[in-house]
């Protein structure tokens, strides 16, 4: 027999508390989240991004997956909003020719004991102390993606267009994915 699950409604932001926090970030921080939500991509597709995958003329990004089988990096082509354009113009313009990646940072590392230019790993005490500072629920990257899917279903987009942006191979997935944020 299988072990009783408890289902958990997901808490996906309404759009007052994400521009809320939008707001309260800096400058660059606010590029990394719009990314996420306006491609409705994954934090660690968004922190692979590389210029390479960046296509201003044609106005669409490739994010690179891993949630298929085997767990081979699968691309997915984006198409990039007005916004996302005004943002990765800027950045594109304004970049270090020599770092091939959209969001970078520098670090110590412990390994090599110098300083180190890279993508980021992960980005989670930034979420936490943002939402404290906009004085909205907390919630986290993921909760991005839901809000940008909510705002697609708003639009009427169809689900299998839903689905491609998402990147998930069953539309199952997509209308669960779109069922667990209901009216959001």
């Amino acid at each position: 027999p299988f072990f009783p699950v408890e289902m958990k409604v997901k808490y996906v932001p309404p759009k007052e508390d994400v521009l809320r926090v939008l707001v309260a970030a800096d400058p660059d921080t606010q590029d990394y989240l719009w990314t996420i939500a306006l491609t409705i991509g994954r934090m660690s597709e968004i922190n692979r991004l590389t210029w390479q995958d960046v296509n201003l003329e044609q106005r669409y990004i490739i994010l690179f997956t891993r949630k298929k089988k085997g767990g081979h990096q699968t691309p997915r082509k984006v198409p990039m909003p007005d916004k996302l354009y005004e943002i990765l113009s800027n950045r594109y313009r304004n970049r270090d020719k020599r770092i091939p990646w959209v969001f970078w940072h520098r670090f110590w590392s412990q390994k090599m004991k110098d300083w180190v230019v890279g993508p980021y790993k992960e980005r989670k005490r930034i979420m936490r102390a943002l939402c404290k500072k906009a004085g909205v629920r907390y919630f986290r990257y993921h909760a991005l993606r839901h809000f940008g899917a909510s705002i697609l279903e708003q639009a009427n987009v169809p689900v299998g267009s839903i689905q491609r942006i998402l990147g998930h191979e069953s539309r199952t997935t997509t209308e669960i994915y779109l069922h667990s944020i209901g009216d959001s």
